[in-house]
């Protein structure tokens, strides 16, 4: 039995309909960019991103910077696992690695030597814990020699950790060396489940990190948990939140697996007569909304909750909310700049995506070229729709007005049909329109994509293309930017 039009204790303003998912629920981008990372074109180059930082520069661009490390390796791999990663146990090749990955920071600090304010670090992967503590230590040193970093008081810097690669010394030290925020992969604690993965993790290990994050003093501790794993059901899936509710992180993000074995070549050792039905999935998505809420943790957005005193409530509560790369974030939208393979840099009107392999990696290093391979230019419509999907996203409302005030268009002529798209959705309960605003429903924030893909040009156009119009790229992969996608 599905549960169906079920209120969130803990948080009114948000309701799981099961019938309403289930017409509805689609795959579609998660929106940390607009336009989506298919949408680059390699006619967008190095020099393209040399550019922007000059008209940065020229135009006084002093506000502060956010990085990104991306760190690709793994001892082992995950069967679920989609994102961009190497899989090796030969560890010279995390110092390889790492030589390169200094002098790409030494480039891009050169680049904006005197803008190079940092008030938020983000390091990713793969395996950032791959490396060890002299090789972390090593780096951090490296990117304090080329970029200015705010306070711990006034510095968001996370690094996202597996529990199997670290003690709780080297939690300790990952502290020291300055990291604040700790995000830790827990996925599910039921070892049938973590047997089937492949990612056996014990349970008090696990917790032993999550305590040692405490007494280390890191500002915000965040769970990763997945949910339409392979032997999943409600009852495991209420034991892992009851162990994870007790340990009382401050975030926990509650993933949906999507099994895509044609793209992603880990999940074809997945059985996939263990995987749960479309009513169990939705069974332990209301359980986990019911269960979060129940304890206290407030919706953030898509697939995140925080406890109200966190950074994420705070900013959601006050209007400042922003949504990037690394997902939902209490900082306003500075200029990313992303170092590594696959990562995806944000300047300005512009993104720009490096190599995606070692080998083409270090060839454009080694030509002393910063490694961008793809990239976009933003149009005008481009910003508009980002900030009309921004707002969706991370408010769950729409100002007409403000929109109209910040650019030369009127709203209803300019949209008129997305606003016929909108009022079907607004026929199934997703949102209400008026003359002033678009705002998302109690039921309609569960599905808060569907309502986004409606602004997404790039979307509609490739489906105007089955019939016949023009062509255009989709987001058909995930994002790199988080692990559990």
């Amino acid at each position: 039995m599905v549960a169906s039009g079920i209120p969130a204790t803990g948080n009114p303003s948000l309701e799981f309909d099961a019938s309403l998912v289930r017409k509805l629920i689609q795959l579609g981008p998660r929106y940390t960019s607009y336009p989506t990372a298919d949408s680059f074109s390699d006619a967008f180059s190095y020099r393209d991103y040399l550019q922007t930082v000059v008209g940065l520069r020229t135009r006084g661009g002093m506000w502060p910077l956010s990085l990104y490390v991306h760190i690709p390796f793994c001892e082992s791999v995950c069967h679920y696992c989609s994102c961009n990663k190497v899989v090796t146990r030969d560890r010279s090749k995390a110092a390889t690695y790492l030589s390169y990955l200094k002098h790409e920071i030494e480039m891009q600090g050169n680049l904006f030597a005197g803008m190079n304010q940092i008030e938020k670090l983000h390091i990713g992967g793969g395996t950032p814990t791959y490396l060890n503590d002299a090789q972390m230590g090593e780096l951090m040193a490296h990117l304090r020699r080329h970029f200015r970093f705010a306070s711990d008081f006034d510095g968001e810097y996370a690094i996202e950790v597996d529990p199997r690669t670290v003690t709780v010394e080297r939690i300790h030290a990952l502290r020291k060396q300055g990291f604040n925020r700790i995000s830790i992969g827990v996925q599910d604690f039921d070892p049938d489940v973590q047997q089937a993965v492949n990612r056996i993790q014990s349970e008090q290990d696990t917790l032993n990190i999550i305590r040692a994050a405490r007494e280390a003093c890191f500002r915000s501790v965040s769970i990763d948990l997945i949910y339409g794993l392979p032997k999943q059901n409600v009852i495991t899936m209420a034991q892992t939140l009851n162990k994870v509710i007790n340990a009382s992180p401050d975030r926990i993000a509650v993933y949906n697996y999507v099994h895509r074995p044609n793209m992603f070549k880990p999940q074809r050792r997945i059985d996939e007569d263990d995987l749960p039905s479309l009513d169990a999935r939705l069974n332990m998505f209301s359980l986990c909304i019911r269960r979060l809420t129940d304890a206290g943790y407030v919706y953030i957005g898509m697939d995140h909750f925080a406890k109200p005193s966190d950074d994420l409530a705070i900013a959601q509560r006050q209007g400042r909310l922003h949504r990037n790369f690394q997902g939902y974030s209490s900082h306003a939208e500075h200029n990313l700049v992303a170092f590594g393979v696959s990562g995806i840099s944000a300047v300005a009107a512009t993104y720009s995506e490096n190599a995606k392999t070692l080998d083409e990696y270090y060839e454009r290093i080694e030509q002393n070229e910063l490694p961008i391979v793809t990239g976009v230019k933003l149009s005008m419509d481009d910003l508009l729709r980002r900030i009309i999907i921004q707002m969706l996203m991370c408010n769950f409302e729409l100002s007409i007005d403000s929109i109209e005030l910040a650019y030369p268009i009127t709203f209803k002529t300019y949209f008129a049909a997305e606003l016929d798209k909108l009022h079907e959705l607004e026929d199934n309960g997703l949102v209400t329109v008026d003359d002033e605003w678009i705002s998302v429903t109690p039921k309609g924030r569960l599905l808060i994509r569907n309502v986004c893909m409606v602004f997404d040009r790039y979307l509609n156009t490739a489906c105007e293309a089955k019939t016949g119009g023009a062509s255009a790229k989709t987001e058909t992969r995930p994002l790199r930017y988080t692990k559990k996608i």
